[in-house]
């Protein structure tokens, strides 16, 4: 008893009892489904796990010859060059008018926050009510103003855009406060000095704010890249990956074809892909991230 006392009492001993249930819920829920994904992205098996048949790295040959896969691919990474840059855009610019702390600032702040916590399918319910091209009054006013009657749920050349803004509008909110608390804390003789020097607010913005906050930028940066590749919900409440396809997600195809098609086996080899994908996109950012630090 003395020996296990001993041994436990030590500070590098007993930290693992403190970080073991957290490595145990990593492990249960995240290392070991990784793993299981891998295994199963080999078997042509349905999602009952059923007479599975060992194929080796066919699924993923299937996929790379799957049309509507590359097709899901292009949306998916176009969908991230559109949705992250308009997102962190519209948030840096309301976390520079909203830096300072008066009510008005903290009221915005708040009003920017509320759909964060709403649920997708809530938002997604909400805007299609609204740009219903027969009961939304968004239609009928352009309609009033002479600009025709618009189907923005179901136009190929619309469509993709009207579900990228329904996404900016839920998710700037977390952004933008996420800036807002890195410029409160930039130092404000930077400012003074910079004022002293007669540099505009332009000036510093660009030679103050932006390297003061470089940290917190580079993390949005990353986690709205993230968070685009992985889009599913928004998509899936509203269109379902219509129309035609040209708002089907990588993730949204990986779920017709897992639980639509029962193909859990090619489902997981897609997904796979994803995962490969968001790695390397993230080694990249996160490298990239660590050298500016150091420079």
């Amino acid at each position: 008893m003395d020996k296990f006392r001993e041994y436990w009492n030590k500070p590098a001993h007993i930290a693992y009892l403190f970080i073991a249930p957290a490595m145990i819920l990593l492990l249960l829920f995240n290392i070991i489904p990784l793993i299981a994904s891998l295994v199963i992205s080999t078997f042509d098996v349905s999602m009952t796990l059923n007479d599975a048949r060992f194929v080796g790295l066919g699924n993923f040959v299937e996929a790379f010859h799957d049309s509507r896969f590359w097709n899901s691919m292009w949306v998916t990474i176009k969908w991230t060059l559109v949705e992250m840059p308009v997102q962190v855009i519209v948030a840096l610019l309301l976390a520079a008018l909203l830096t300072k702390n008066t009510w008005f600032n903290k009221f915005c702040r708040g009003v920017y926050f509320l759909p964060i916590i709403c649920s997708a399918t809530a938002v997604s319910i909400m805007w299609r009510i609204i740009l219903n091209s027969n009961v939304g009054y968004i239609t009928f006013l352009l309609n009033k103003l002479g600009f025709g009657k618009i189907n923005f749920m179901n136009n190929p050349g619309v469509t993709f855009y009207v579900i990228v803004f329904m996404s900016v509008w839920k998710s700037f909110g977390i952004s933008t406060i996420i800036l807002v608390s890195a410029m409160q804390n930039v130092p404000r003789v930077l400012y003074e000095a910079a004022e002293l020097d007669r540099a505009g607010k332009i000036r510093q913005f660009f030679s103050i704010t932006l390297p003061g906050i470089a940290p917190s930028l580079w993390y949005v940066v990353m986690t709205r890249i993230i968070g685009s590749l992985q889009v599913f919900d928004i998509v899936y409440t509203t269109t379902g990956g219509g129309p035609n396809f040209t708002t089907e997600t990588l993730v949204t195809y990986v779920y017709t074809r897992a639980f639509e098609v029962n193909r859990m086996g090619y489902a997981t080899a897609v997904s796979e892909c994803l995962f490969g994908l968001i790695l390397v996109i993230t080694i990249c950012l996160y490298s990239r991230m660590l050298k500016q630090e150091n420079e």
